[in-house]
């Protein structure tokens, strides 16, 4: 091989090199590009339609009538893929009662796109080592304690939540690195808040903005009490649900759209995260808007939103919070 012949064959493998290393930037920029559009969905029911194997069991209501369609993993995988959604927070539904085990089953059909949030009694002297099975037998990540139901002495009252047992339980969630899902009423939140303050350690969510009823005329005075909390670094707040929350229960919810600017204000874009509750036409069965909707009104209603700022609500947070996409949650900031 002549000098000539060295040189081109030099030239053809720096050309290579250099195409190849071009190649792996843009992919690295595409697949940074991709992370700034994780979408989460953080507040996800699902329940089976095999009910001998997962049979229904509400806690609060003898006379339950089960839902016409059942909202299996498969119907939300199939509504993830076509929306672009990456991943979901399985919330157990009150439907399958204290049993956790079709969430489970959610959970460990695809471990790579779910976590999963249980249920317990939260009455049960023994809720903390509840928690312990829970997350360590079955791997889920947290629970979700629903006050709202025990409001105004109902099924013997809310004192629970501070309760001897549950300081038990927040003790044992620190250990753990849980998270907890709070289902509660504006009335209940300053029990809320003195075990905040006592265990820093929990991560509290309180889910569908405290179900405020922005039709009351104390709306505002339920709305402060939820303020109140965004001194706290340990509490996140699920803006979701407006059908329920909203005056007029018609999308696009605008008339919800002042108290939701006061909710960012508080707890700024870190800590605000994104969900929709039911997957595919079971949407419809409960009144909820369809998630191209869901999406649509991130983009087109949350003007007091950066861009920024509504990827971290529809997914950077949530990767921080449960871990999800580790890389994509440390470009969130």
């Amino acid at each position: 091989m002549n000098l000539l012949d060295i040189q081109k064959q030099r030239r053809r493998s720096f050309l290579a090199a250099t195409s190849g290393l071009a190649s792996a930037v843009m992919l690295g920029e595409a697949s940074a590009a991709g992370s700034e559009d994780l979408i989460v969905d953080t507040h996800m029911h699902t329940w089976s339609g095999d009910l001998e194997r997962f049979p229904f069991a509400h806690p609060y209501q003898d006379d339950f009538t089960p839902p016409e369609i059942a909202a299996t993993v498969e119907t939300l995988v199939e509504d993830m893929d076509q929306h672009g959604v990456q991943h979901c927070i399985i919330v157990q539904t009150i439907f399958h009662g204290w049993d956790n085990s079709y969430t489970v089953y959610t959970v460990n059909r695809y471990p790579d796109r779910f976590k999963g949030h249980g249920l317990i009694d939260p009455t049960d002297p023994d809720v903390a080592d509840k928690l312990a099975y829970w997350m360590n037998e079955h791997g889920l990540v947290g629970m979700r304690f629903s006050p709202i139901y025990y409001q105004q002495g109902a099924h013997g009252g809310d004192a629970w939540i501070t309760s001897r047992a549950h300081h038990r339980l927040w003790r044992r969630a620190t250990r753990l690195g849980a998270v907890f899902n709070m289902f509660i009423g504006s009335a209940q939140l300053p029990r809320l808040e003195t075990m905040v303050r006592r265990y820093p350690g929990v991560k509290i969510v309180v889910d569908h903005v405290s179900q405020i009823d922005l039709a009351s005329e104390d709306a505002q005075q339920q709305l402060d009490k939820l303020l109140r909390l965004g001194r706290y670094e340990n509490v996140w707040v699920k803006v979701t649900d407006l059908t329920s929350v909203s005056p007029s229960k018609k999308y696009p919810f605008p008339e919800a759209m002042p108290y939701v600017k006061q909710v960012y204000d508080a707890f700024g874009p870190d800590r605000l995260l994104w969900g929709t509750g039911y997957p595919g036409a079971v949407r419809g069965q409960y009144n909820r808007p369809a998630l191209d909707q869901e999406l649509a009104l991130v983009r087109d209603q949350f003007s007091f939103m950066s861009a920024e700022d509504k990827k971290k609500y529809l997914g950077l947070n949530a990767a921080k919070l449960w871990g999800l996409g580790q890389a994509a949650a440390s470009k969130g900031g």
